[in-house]
């Protein structure tokens, strides 16, 4: 068996393939040198090789990494948090989303997604959807939310939903603290969102012009509505019940910072004035995907619930605490 080794490219007057250099060096075939690099097994100066006629240069260090340490290391990239499975029928899952893990990977090529977890769980739902790699995901929850996703198990089912998200009928309500004590008990707000310069989501009122500080110039906004109730007030922060009629990105997040009342926990829509240096930390967003109603395949209506989860009981219970000392 091979061991792990750097070889340094010295002699080279030239370019050369690097499928070549490394079948000199190591004493063996092309075409072996060519499954190394598929499995990953071959670094260009710490970056893993994509192909084999990438040219390396005299100085260049190339690293053969044994077969067994990337399985390895491909073994511990592959945990996942614990995901609550709410109910499961031959057509659907339910689920409950811990914070911290995405949804689906980004362009940055994430392993530890819900889309891999359900990769591995369910092999067959390979093909379920509209996107590869995305197996039965029809709605999404940003990374550090969390709460209820309802996830197809076969094309039929992801049709259906897709269109009752499209129709608007499926009913989802969430959780939400937020800076600030709204005025009203029961907002409505319909403020069109878009994606800024940078890539972040910004949302301008109706009336007036908005612009959000880090997003640059807005482009013309979507259709986003979005629905307040006050469940209670802690002092400077308020409790919400929410409801969205749209799925745009970050609506909850963005709506809430263009109303003036951004959500505790968030890291980019933040008004920095009003986090207090006391305040108590916490590392996700305070937003939990709490009810979600939807439609099954023989037309029967399915409603399922969430409770708050132990540490955004915890940051309530000291809040309440903290606000009546």
């Amino acid at each position: 068996m091979t061991k792990s080794k750097v070889y340094t490219v010295k002699k080279l007057t030239e370019p050369q393939r690097l499928d070549l250099f490394l079948s000199l060096a190591m004493k063996t075939t092309r075409s072996q040198v060519q499954k190394y690099i598929d499995h990953g097994c071959v670094l260009v100066n710490g970056v893993p090789a994509k192909k084999t006629g990438v040219m390396v240069e005299h100085g260049d260090k190339i690293e053969y990494v044994a077969d067994e340490v990337v399985v390895e290391k491909k073994k511990k990239a592959l945990s996942f948090p614990e995901i609550s499975i709410i109910a499961e029928t031959k057509d659907y899952l339910v689920i409950e989303k811990p914070a911290g893990i995405l949804v689906h990977p980004t362009e940055a090529g994430e392993q530890n997604t819900l889309a891999q977890w359900l990769l591995k769980k369910y092999p067959k739902m390979k093909n379920v959807g509209d996107t590869p790699g995305r197996p039965g995901i029809v709605h999404r929850l940003d990374k550090d939310a969390s709460g209820l996703l309802v996830i197809a198990k076969n094309q039929k089912q992801f049709l259906a939903l897709k269109q009752q998200f499209k129709d608007r009928t499926i009913d989802k309500e969430y959780t939400v603290l937020v800076y600030g004590v709204l005025k009203n008990n029961q907002v409505k707000l319909d403020f069109p969102i878009a994606r800024g310069e940078q890539g972040r989501m910004a949302a301008r009122p109706v009336i007036g012009e908005f612009r959000l500080r880090h997003a640059g110039v807005t482009l013309d906004g979507k259709d986003a509505h979005s629905e307040l109730f006050v469940e209670k007030k802690f002092g400077r922060f308020t409790l919400l019940r929410v409801k969205i009629y749209t799925g745009r990105t970050h609506q909850i997040r963005v709506h809430c910072f263009a109303y003036g009342h951004p959500v505790v926990g968030d890291t980019i829509y933040v008004n920095k004035r009003m986090v207090k240096k006391g305040d108590q930390k916490i590392d996700r967003l305070f937003l939990h995907a709490r009810k979600l109603s939807f439609d099954t395949l023989s037309g029967e209506r399915m409603t399922f619930e969430s409770q708050l989860p132990e540490e955004l009981q915890t940051y309530l219970a000291n809040l309440s605490v903290n606000t009546y000392l």
